[in-house]
């Protein structure tokens, strides 16, 4: 093998890939109190904020009875909400979709985030 294909795989398999922590639903459930003023995760009813029952996996924006801003449905055209994804939005709604009706600045601690997902990846788990 030539010393330079041998560099380029080094280089390709010490490329870091986001890695999400398995986060735990019992803290994000007591981290989600700061999201329940607008949503509810434990029961398909829209708030002032569309319900997150089952939005892990889910297509953004895709709720039919909730009036999603212009600027979501656009954004979310063939999106869904995986990890990564919800992860970029949590951490920052405005700057990700410019124009959101979400009011909230965003998480702002790593851990708070990846607990959040967790207990949104099954609410029933976080001890509600």
């Amino acid at each position: 093998m030539k010393p330079s294909t041998l560099l380029m795989i080094l280089a390709v398999s010490a490329t870091p890939l986001p890695a999400f922590a398995a986060g735990d639903p019992v803290a994000g459930a007591k981290a989600f109190k700061a999201c329940q003023a607008c949503h509810i995760a434990t029961e398909a009813k829209n708030k002032v904020g569309p319900t997150l029952q089952g939005v892990v996996g889910r297509p953004v924006a895709s709720i039919a009875d909730y009036k999603y801003s212009k600027a979501m449905t656009d954004f979310g055209a063939g999106k869904v909400w995986d990890e990564a994804l919800l992860s970029e939005y949590l951490k920052a709604p405005k700057a990700v979709v410019k124009g959101t009706k979400m009011a909230y600045a965003g998480v702002k601690k790593d851990d708070d985030l990846a607990n959040i997902i967790a207990y949104l990846k099954d609410p029933a788990a976080g001890g509600q």
